[in-house]
């Protein structure tokens, strides 16, 4: 549990942290070694995680046998990077509309 006693689940917190440990891999993967060490948890953990994470799209196994993020994974940050793009071109459209106007 976190220490600002908001109750929160060991297990969901571990398979979150394998998650953000699996960005920037997305070519090569990192073995469920790697991932136990930089993690500091047994393999037979990560391997757990990485089960649950397959079976929801979030993370695949590689050819090679590594892990990475999964097509859903790069779906919601493919979605996220589209939401902001237009977001900043709507701001952008504003900001211009505002300038044109000041001048009047």
């Amino acid at each position: 549990m976190s220490k600002d006693n908001t109750r929160t689940s060991d297990s969901g917190a571990r398979v979150l942290r394998v998650m953000k440990a699996l960005k920037g891999h997305t070519l090569n993967g990192l073995s469920n070694g790697e991932l136990a060490k930089a993690l500091g948890e047994s393999p037979a953990n990560i391997n757990r995680c990485m089960n649950t994470l397959i079976a929801e799209g979030l993370a695949t196994r590689l050819e090679t046998g590594r892990f990475a993020p999964g097509m859903q994974l790069l779906q919601i940050a493919q979605a996220t990077a589209m939401e902001l793009s237009t977001a900043e071109a709507r701001i952008r459209e504003i900001n211009q509309r505002m300038l044109a106007g000041a001048g009047r």
